[in-house]
Formats: C-alpha cells, sequence, structure tokens
C-alpha cells in the first residue's frame, strides 16, 4: 500500500463539488511552414507534456497531412519526439480511419475503426510492449450526421476513483492482452503479459492501457481489479468528467493530439459513410512496472 501512496500521490485531489471538465488548448495554424518554427514546436511540445491533449484547426487544405507530417518529424528534431510507428506489417505511418465495408487495410482484417460501430473506452496499441506516447488525428470529413463523437478521459482524474488495492493490482504483471489480428506483425508475437498501470521514468505521471475486448485476467484478484475499472469507467462519476468532441467541436482541419497514456478515448456509432480521419501514433516506450529504485525503495 505505501507502494501505492507514493505512485498516487500527485494525482488530482478528489472533488465532493461539480467537477470541471477540463478544457482542450486550441491553436489556429494559417499557414503550412508553421510546422517548421520554433515557437510553434515548442507550444505544441509543451502542451503535450503538461496537458497531454491539443487541438489544432489548419487554416488551409491539407488532404495529403503534410502538415502533420513535417511537425512530427520536428518534434522529433527538435524535442527528442520518437518517430511515428508503423501500424502493422504492411501499412506506413499514416492510417486512414473510415468506414470500409469491402477493403481492408490490414492483414486482410477489418479494424474496428473501420467500421461504423462504437468503439468503448481504450488506449492506442495496448497490445504493444512499447506502446506509442501520442497519437494524433486529423479530421479530412466530420460525421454530417451526427455520430461519430469522439469522446476523451484524463487518466488521473479516473486513478482517483480507483481503490487502493485496485490500483496496485492493475500495476501487477496479471494480464494477458492480445494482439488484435489486423495489427499482427509477426506470428511470433501474438500476446504480451503485463500490467495495465505503469509510470512515465522521464516525467513521473502515471499511464494506463486498455482495450476490454483484448484483456484476459491471470489471477482471481487480476479480474476483480479489471471488474472494479470496467464499473468505474460506466459510473457517473467518472461520466461527470468526459470532454466529448462532436463534429462541431472537431471540423474539418481540425487536429487533436493526444497523450496515449494520459487520456483515454472512445467513439460512438459512425451515422455517415463518408465520415474520414487520418490517424498517426509516434514517440514508442517501454511500458514498465516501476522498479524499487525508481521508487526510493
Amino acid at each position: 500500500m505505501a507502494t501505492i501512496q507514493r505512485l498516487t500521490r500527485s494525482l488530482p485531489t478528489t472533488r465532493k463539488q461539480v467537477v470541471q471538465v477540463p478544457r482542450i488548448s486550441r491553436l489556429t495554424v494559417s499557414n503550412p511552414a508553421t510546422a517548421s518554427q520554433h515557437d510553434h514546436l515548442r507550444t505544441v511540445h509543451h502542451t503535450l507534456q503538461s496537458a497531454g491533449v491539443l487541438q489544432i484547426q489548419l487554416g488551409f487544405p491539407d488532404d495529403e497531412s503534410t502538415y502533420l507530417h513535417k511537425l512530427l518529424l520536428n518534434l522529433h528534431q527538435h524535442h527528442g519526439h520518437g518517430l511515428p510507428i508503423t501500424h502493422s506489417a504492411n501499412r506506413g505511418w499514416m492510417w486512414d480511419i473510415r468506414p470500409s465495408p469491402e477493403s481492408f487495410q490490414s492483414n486482410n482484417t477489418q479494424a474496428r475503426s473501420e467500421t461504423m460501430e462504437e468503439f468503448p473506452w481504450h488506449t492506442d496499441c495496448s497490445y504493444e510492449s512499447s506502446p506509442p506516447q501520442y497519437f494524433a488525428l486529423q479530421v479530412l470529413q466530420p460525421d454530417r450526421c451526427g455520430g461519430g463523437t469522439l469522446s476523451v478521459l484524463n487518466v488521473d482524474e479516473l486513478l482517483t476513483l480507483l481503490s487502493p488495492s485496485t490500483l496496485e493490482t492493475l500495476f501487477s504483471p496479471n494480464f494477458q492482452i492480445t494482439v488484435p489480428p489486423e495489427f499482427v506483425k509477426s506470428q511470433a508475437d501474438t500476446q504480451i503479459v503485463g500490467g495495465l498501470l505503469a509510470i512515465s521514468p522521464e516525467t513521473n505521471a502515471i499511464k494506463l492501457r486498455f482495450r476490454e475486448d483484448i484483456v484476459v485476467p491471470l489471477t482471481n484478484q487480476a479480474s476483480e481489479a479489471l471488474a472494479e475499472l470496467k464499473s468505474v469507467l460506466l459510473g457517473p462519476a467518472a461520466h461527470s468528467r468526459i470532454l466529448n468532441l462532436r463534429a462541431k467541436n472537431l471540423p474539418r482541419g481540425s487536429i487533436i493530439l493526444m497523450d496515449n497514456g494520459r487520456w483515454l478515448h472512445a467513439r460512438n456509432e459512425v451515422k455517415d459513410p463518408d465520415r474520414h480521419l487520418r490517424r498517426v501514433r509516434w514517440d514508442a516506450r517501454q511500458f514498465a512496472r516501476p522498479s524499487a529504485a525508481h521508487l526510493g525503495l
């Protein structure tokens, strides 16, 4: 229990008053060359480090995602971000997210994001030993029929709602996570075993990896912890902390950048068959249980 107290001492205090849903910082970019400007890069980097989420609104057409591509290369060069990761065995950095009933982008398997179905709470690449620190979504065509809402939830806020024993167990390496078929890069690596919580050695921030449909608890204690996590995610306290980003909040030309371990995200049913986003993930980091040395024990 002392370990958890050390790990969670920086979490926000749970408030009994009305919860203030966090606001997302927003930048407007009027010129593609902004992706190479040092002040802009510094703002993007520090906002992601401090808040873990940022919205950028492009003031110019960019269906090829040229600005986003240059931004990530410059964050790598000037601020030490890792380069984007490939999505699968046969896909590169960028992944188009749109309903695709016939043409699948990877391993002849339809990804959940390629359907019009809702996609419950998750973090990206939770099945990787080194998940990406960040991901971005660029809106090429918003849902014009009222669907496809992106919901986000701060992990720090979520963790304050969990019991200390559940937090302790979520750090333990007692969960099996299966790689979805569309993201298998090698037939020798189709699952991993580890914890659902880790701590970043760079920032001391607690990070989460989670996607319910691919997680199997390996012990009774792990089953109880996973059940509490799922229950809290669906409960009223977590619901009051959710920020829902509808099409009017993320119009064409919007880019949302998020810290993948510090924010959960979900999507409701897509209603517009022409909805089209583009996703990229970058800066893969080892997802490891904190060591005794790191905790100062």
